[in-house]
């Protein structure tokens, strides 16, 4: 099973970092085709923000499971090993709640922007694409927020050494 969620989590993480190069793509080549040509990638500027929004959202969903987010310790780091993990699981839970009503919004926002046919500005398609693929992102992050706090109230070990944490003391 920990096999499994493993590919799936490495799996999303390739999906994050290859957003993130088409979106460095896309910059480099319009910067260049700006100055060398003075011509530009048509909807090059909506093509970025859109796939920026797609992989920041994406990027959520692995530096949720791997607890790799910004995080401050200061009471954390000197309570004893059961108050950790509660603190840890309640942690957990509340951003799993959190996320679950920002994902049902972008759910709504996917819907209404199907619904208005919003389009982008050069080759007029369809943004909802866009923000669908963001949503499953999102999807996605709620899915191993759960699989991580499952992990952390039955094996926290095993959870420590998969993220490369040090293990829970």
């Amino acid at each position: 099973m920990g096999g499994v969620i493993d590919r799936v989590i490495g799996a999303i993480e390739v999906m994050a970092a290859s957003f993130l190069a088409v979106v460095t793509a896309i910059t480099f080549v319009s910067v260049i085709l700006r100055y060398l040509f003075a011509w530009q990638i048509p909807d090059s500027y909506d093509f970025s923000s859109l796939l920026l929004g797609i992989l920041i959202f994406w990027g959520i969903a692995g530096a949720s499971y791997r607890g790799e987010h910004i995080t401050v310790d200061l009471v954390w780091s000197v309570a004893p090993r059961l108050v950790r993990r509660v603190m840890d699981v309640f942690a957990d839970l509340l951003t799993l709640g959190c996320l679950g009503v920002f994902t049902w919004m972008m759910g709504v926002k996917v819907v209404s922007t199907y619904n208005d046919n919003l389009q982008t500005f050069d080759l007029r398609l369809p943004v909802w694409m866009f923000y669908c693929v963001a949503w499953v992102g999102l999807a996605a992050a709620i899915l191993l927020l759960a699989v991580r706090t499952v992990r952390l109230l039955v094996w926290p070990d095993d959870l420590a050494r998969a993220s490369h944490a040090q293990p829970l003391e």
